[in-house]
């Protein structure tokens, strides 16, 4: 039982930032129907900028706000570069395209920055486990948790309070009747990819010091985030946390009990069976639209 419990606890932290990552997702079809399938490689910068900052002496919690403002800046630029050309032409395709070059673009680049050989990240809390409820837990995937409903609660809260916010939401209801009531359309869905993008690097900063960091550690982390955004719903915030915390605990259970090798397979599976039985999700609303 404590084994299992121990499991529970790591696949709750890993589905967390699944689900920071999969938030940044929702964020940025819920103004433009487009998808960053970069998202993945904003997670590696961020991680990777951040062991820079840290290793040239820069306090751990200094440094995340720089990493969040840097995946910012990187985010609003694959939005002017890779998505706006898209649709202002109505290309259906030209942003899937376009956000997989850039991907490929920023991850060549940090493998000549950074190197290809993985690195360590200095932990920024004790790494002794900690017991609770009956099993080891570590400190930093307390802090995942934490920090990942942290940060998926601060742009909710940004969304219903602030006027900005407002123009995002009015954004995802109608894009065309937000424009109408003199919303820069084209500016939100900027800033959407922007705070995409910081959620992005913010999730690599938080598991960075649990795994090794590298220029190819963003892109299975960035795919099953995409999994978990299909499995909870692309319009639902809970359906994503639901969908993260099911797929951790999938997997870790799986990797145990079974094999490591079998580890990525009860999520797949999951994904295929919502999409035929439920495409819009397990807590996603399907959209009807006028034609």
């Amino acid at each position: 039982m404590q084994i299992l419990t121990q499991l529970i606890y790591s696949g709750i932290a890993l589905g967390m930032i699944y689900a920071v990552i999969a938030f940044g997702y929702q964020l940025t079809f819920a103004t433009s129907d487009t998808l960053n399938f970069g998202q993945g490689d904003a997670l590696m910068l961020g991680a990777l900028v951040g062991l820079t900052l840290v290793n040239a002496g820069v306090n751990y919690w200094l440094m995340i706000p720089i990493v969040c403002l840097f995946g910012a800046f990187q985010g609003a630029v694959v939005e002017r570069i890779g998505v706006r050309p898209a649709i202002k032409i109505k290309s259906e395709f030209g942003w899937i395209m376009s956000t997989i070059a850039l991907g490929i673009i920023f991850k060549n680049v940090a493998e000549n920055v950074w190197g290809r050989d993985d690195l360590r990240f200095p932990s920024p809390l004790p790494e002794a486990p900690i017991k609770l409820l009956g099993a080891n837990v570590l400190p930093m995937e307390i802090l995942v948790v934490v920090g990942a409903l942290a940060m998926m609660l601060a742009v909710e809260l940004f969304n219903r309070r602030s006027i900005y916010g407002k123009a995002v939401v009015a954004t995802f209801n109608d894009r065309d009747a937000a424009k109408l009531m003199g919303i820069n359309t084209g500016l939100v869905i900027t800033f959407s990819y922007a705070l995409s993008s910081l959620t992005a690097a913010f999730a690599g900063v938080l598991i960075a010091p649990l795994t090794l960091t590298g220029a190819t550690m963003g892109a299975v982390l960035g795919l099953k985030a995409f999994a978990v955004a299909i499995i909870g719903g692309l319009t639902s915030g809970m359906g994503i946390i639901v969908g993260g915390i099911i797929l951790g605990i999938a997997e870790t259970t799986t990797g145990f009990y079974i094999s490591t090798g079998y580890k990525d397979v009860p999520g797949l599976v999951l994904l295929l069976i919502v999409l035929a039985v439920r495409p819009a999700g397990l807590f996603g609303k399907t959209a009807i639209k006028k034609v």
